[in-house]
């Protein structure tokens, strides 16, 4: 029997929560590395010069793969002995392009768990990102008709957490957000005073880990391996 009652709302995250997405970028990145085959630099320090980059390129330009590719050509740019010509630059790009490619791939048993979900409970789906990018990935999984809402926001802090529940008119002491990632889903939600669950995924983005807060008094800190377990909770 769930743990808690009918009626609850849940903000669930998209990337890496319902589908796949970071492992097609650790898949471009490993090829980025080895097409640099940087000859002083291990490929560990390469990803570290990347991730440098990619924080300075989030902070200017926001998420999503235009932002990610503009972060490879410019690691290149630095690392590389030789200058990026017309050639290197269309094969650095087409790393980045190759996720486009992609076809949503969802996790395990995720449509028949948010079928059930809704049944019971307010859904509202919350991801971050380039608007266009992130819509086109909803429209193509298949799920927005489970979903009453879709929140598409350029960054998960606590303000922005505390505007969708001003929004929503959310009641907080049944109000939940649940994703993969510390940085976004867990750790400023709680800040705004919602409960959280956690769902491990091992292709969690780097950038996006953080240590989990300890949940203030009143609110919880659930965590799970597995999003179909959501429906022994809710």
């Amino acid at each position: 029997m769930p743990q808690f009652p009918a009626g609850q709302t849940l903000l669930i995250d998209a990337d890496d929560t319902l589908w796949e997405n970071n492992v097609y970028f650790e898949r471009a990145i490993a090829a980025f590395i080895s097409y640099l085959n940087h000859h002083e630099y291990s490929p560990a320090q390469v990803r570290q010069a990347l991730n440098a980059v990619e924080r300075e390129t989030i902070l200017a330009h926001g998420y999503g793969l235009p932002s990610f590719t503009r972060s490879l050509v410019t690691c290149f740019e630095r690392l590389s002995p030789e200058p990026m010509d017309a050639d290197k630059r269309q094969r650095v790009v087409g790393f980045a392009n190759s996720i486009a490619e992609q076809e949503i791939e969802l996790l395990p048993q995720v449509d028949e768990t948010l079928r059930d979900l809704a049944s019971r409970h307010h859904l509202i789906l919350m991801t971050k990102g380039d608007h266009a990018e992130q819509a086109d990935k909803v429209r193509r999984s298949g799920l927005a008709k489970y979903f009453s809402a879709v929140e598409i926001v350029s960054e998960k802090d606590p303000p922005t957490y505390r505007a969708v529940i001003a929004r929503h008119e959310l009641t907080q002491h049944a109000s939940w957000m649940i994703g993969n990632s510390p940085k976004s889903d867990i750790n400023p939600a709680l800040a705004a005073g919602l409960h959280a669950v956690f769902l491990f995924h091992k292709d969690t983005w780097i950038l996006e880990h953080a240590t989990l807060s300890i949940p203030p008094e009143g609110q919880h800190l659930i965590e799970l391996d597995a999003f179909p377990r959501l429906s022994d909770i809710f």
